[in-house]
This record gives C-alpha cells, structure tokens and sequence, in this order.
C-alpha cells in the first residue's frame, strides 16, 4: 500500500463542500474531497479539536491523514471552524456526527438531531444534504423532511488505521436518493475516483452499511468458533483458513481468529441491525449467535491463559504477574472503543491477576485502571507468568524474544492472534499458545 496521496482531479468541476463533525468520518472525508479538489469547509462544535486541526495537528493516529490536512490547509481548499453558519454557501454538506450505541443497544441520534437543528436555517434551499453518519432506515427521509432540502444516503466504509486510502480507493461508492439529480451532485465529488457508484433508494442504502459490518462480524465469530474445533481435533486454523480463503465465494479477509471483534462500528452496528430486526419481527438469530460467541471468546481467552499459566482452565490467576502486549482494538489505530483486548484484560483484572500493558499506539500517561502501562515491551515481560498478544500490532514480531524470555518469570506466551513464529517462540526459549493451533 502505497502512502502517496492521489493528485487533485484536473478539469474535474469542483464543489464547495461543507462537513460536520472533524471525528474518523468526518477528518477523513474533509481531506481527502480537498485532496479532490473540492473547497471543504469542516465544522465541529469542539473548539479545541478545531485550534488544533487549523494548524495542521490532527488528534487520531492515522496515516496519511495529517500529510493530508496539511496540503489541504496550504492550498486554501481546506478551512476548520465551529461556526455552523459558515455552510450557507455549501453545495454539499455532510453529516458526519457521531452515532453510538445506547446502553440498550439502541442508536443514540442526540447528537446527529442536534446537527440537524442546528442547519435548519442555514443551508441554502439548493444544497444537497449527504449522510455519511451510520443511522437508522428512514433517517435520510426524516433529515429531508426536517431540513427541506435534498438529501442523500451516503454511507462510509472506512477501515480505521486505513481511512484515507479507503476514501481514495473505494470498493464501491452507495448513493441513496429519491431525487436523481441529488444523487448525481454528490456522486460528482467522487469524480475521478475508481470505484462502482451503487444507486439506490435511501432506505437499502442505510441498511447496506449496517449488513455489511454484521456480516463482517459473523465471519469474524465464524471462524473463531472454527479455530476451539480445531484445537478439539488437532488441527490447524491457519490451514483451514487458507483453504476457505481460496474459494472465490468465501475470500481471505476476516479469517483470522483473535480474542473478539470489537471497535467503533462492529458492536454497535450488529446491535442496531438486531434492534431493527426485532422492531420489525423478523428473527434474526444467527447474529444474536455471533454477538454472544463473541463474549464468549473473551472467555475462551482467558481460559487459555489460566491454563498456559497454571496447567488448568479453572486454575487461579489470583497475584499471578501478566503481561500485555496491545491494548488497542486492532494494530495500526489509537482506538481503545470496545477493544476485545480490554475485554480480556478486564476479565483477567477480575480474577486477581496484576496486569502491565504496552501498546506502540497508546501513549504511557494514558489511564486504564487495572493495567499499568509501560513504555516498551521489556517492562511487559520483567517477571511475568506470561505474556499475552491481545492486538496484531506487527512490531511484535520483530522484538527479542530471547532477552525477552529472560526476563519473565515463566517464559510462556499466550498470542491470541497468531501473529509470531511458533518455532522461533519455541527457539526464543518460549511456551508457545497459539488460537486453534495444535498443542505443542
């Protein structure tokens, strides 16, 4: 993957767009639409967030990103404010406000409501409004009505730690809209960009960013499901994966086992597609499955630690020294939200043992209760039971394993994904407890 961002589109005619909220989504598309070309004014209502942004300093860790901000700054295509009615002149504007989950499991629209409200006596009656925030069906429709102005479903399908090159390399672009003319303004910001452009009513459009992160989650529980079978019967996940993975109706992605999905989209979007699923009758039972194997390899984790440890899954962790090697919910990101490898760590806090944690992404003044962070891996291993890989982070790979295992207290390792060389663990000095592995 190439860090190079793409060129400004030449000859393309350029919009001026406005976006609201500078988080993943919003950051994201800000830029990346000034990398396009376009005249993007970004506005969010945390006026620390937009000091920071205007000069060119940009809070989440993500590549390319801030290279990004700042040729857009430089060209004058990129501004940052919290005034909102700075979008009175914007062509297009999107939403791109926060949407999380309740404590029911519910979407929490708060703070896309608020945004709505705060526009409704701004936006010019020729704008075109494009949700790109991940909401209910019908939400487009409501924001149409409330606004009065022509309104687009436009979901995003961004990886975080991979944002930018998903903006500017789209598997498919998914335009939602009643008034055809209205789909074509926004699809015309992507101009230049290759990419199948999916037309369709707003409502398939909302539903399809929702489906496409719950199936995610199925196979993601699928196969950690498959790997505890395997390690019944002695065999292998990576090779069984790899030959799922070769056939054109499965594909590689999302067949590697770990302790859980978890992160900003997966949880809430699996729980706001069974809310949906239960509003309108319809059973939808095998996602509720998938949710709660997904608690239940939290405590598949931490079983195997137990029994790594002690030499039984019902073993006591009670004063037992672990360290951490992740915190993250997966490698290339700053993001702690719903992070299976805090899941695990709590669960393991709860049975007495005492945690140390390093992660590259997290900063050491960063407060995690229960798990001491340290600022590099030697303080993970110093008198440690075990050593536990919670996040893919690839740098682990490269650490010294041996000088490593001299250092803890029992030279044991416990990789929730598979991520290291179980021989060279083994040559290391290393116990080696891999997921749906044969037992060594």
């Amino acid at each position: 993957m190439s860090d190079k961002p793409e060129r400004p589109v030449e000859g393309a005619a350029n919009s001026h767009v406005g976006v609201v909220g500078a988080g993943y989504v919003g950051l994201t598309s800000a830029a990346c639409l000034a990398r396009l070309g376009h005249t993007v004014t970004c506005v969010d209502v945390d006026t620390a967030k937009v000091a920071a942004l205007r000069e060119a300093r940009v809070p989440i860790a993500e590549p390319q990103l801030p290279r990004l901000v700042s040729e857009g700054i430089s060209a004058s295509r990129l501004r940052f404010t919290s005034e909102l009615a700075s979008l009175a002149r914007c062509d297009v504007v999107l939403l791109c406000v926060p949407t999380p989950a309740r404590s029911d499991g519910t979407v929490d629209l708060a703070a896309f409501d608020a945004a709505l409200q705060a526009l409704r006596h701004t936006l010019d009656p020729r704008a075109v409004v494009a949700v790109k925030s991940t909401v209910p069906v019908g939400t487009t429709a409501r924001t149409e009505e409330l606004l009065g102005v022509a309104s687009v479903s436009n979901p995003e399908f961004l990886r975080e730690g991979h944002a930018a090159w998903d903006f500017l390399h789209p598997d498919r672009i998914v335009l939602g809209a009643t008034r055809p003319e209205a789909a074509d303004r926004v699809g015309r910001l992507y101009r230049g960009l290759d990419a199948p452009v999916i037309r369709t009513d707003p409502a398939s459009a909302e539903l399809a960013k929702y489906a496409s992160n719950a199936f995610l989650a199925l196979k993601l529980s699928y196969v950690n499901v498959l790997a505890e079978l395997c390690e019944h019967h002695g065999a292998d996940i990576a090779h069984v994966a790899h030959a799922m993975g070769l056939d054109d109706r499965i594909g590689p992605a999302f067949l590697a086992p770990g302790p859980g999905w978890g992160g900003s989209c997966l949880p809430k979007d699996t729980s706001a597609l069974l809310h949906a699923a239960e509003r309108a009758g319809v059973d939808f039972a095998m996602l509720s499955d998938a949710v709660a194997a997904n608690f239940h390899q939290h405590e598949r984790v931490v079983r195997k630690v137990r029994l790594a440890v002690t030499g039984s899954a019902e073993g006591s962790l009670r004063g037992i020294r672990l360290g951490l090697l992740g915190l993250t919910f997966k490698a290339g990101t700053d993001d702690l939200r719903d992070s299976p490898a805090l899941a695990v760590a709590e669960r393991l806090a709860d049975e007495g043992a005492s945690l140390t944690g390093y992660d590259p992404g997290i900063r050491r003044s960063k407060d995690l209760g229960r798990i001491q962070l340290v600022d590099e891996p030697a303080l993970v291993a110093k008198d440690a039971a075990a050593v536990v890989v919670l996040t893919e982070w690839p740098q682990f790979r490269e650490l010294n394993w041996p000088q490593l295992a001299q250092l803890t207290d029992h030279a044991t390792v416990v990789d929730t994904r598979n991520l290291l060389d179980p021989d060279e663990l083994s040559e290391a000095g290393f116990a080696y407890h891999g997921l749906g592995k044969p037992r060594r």
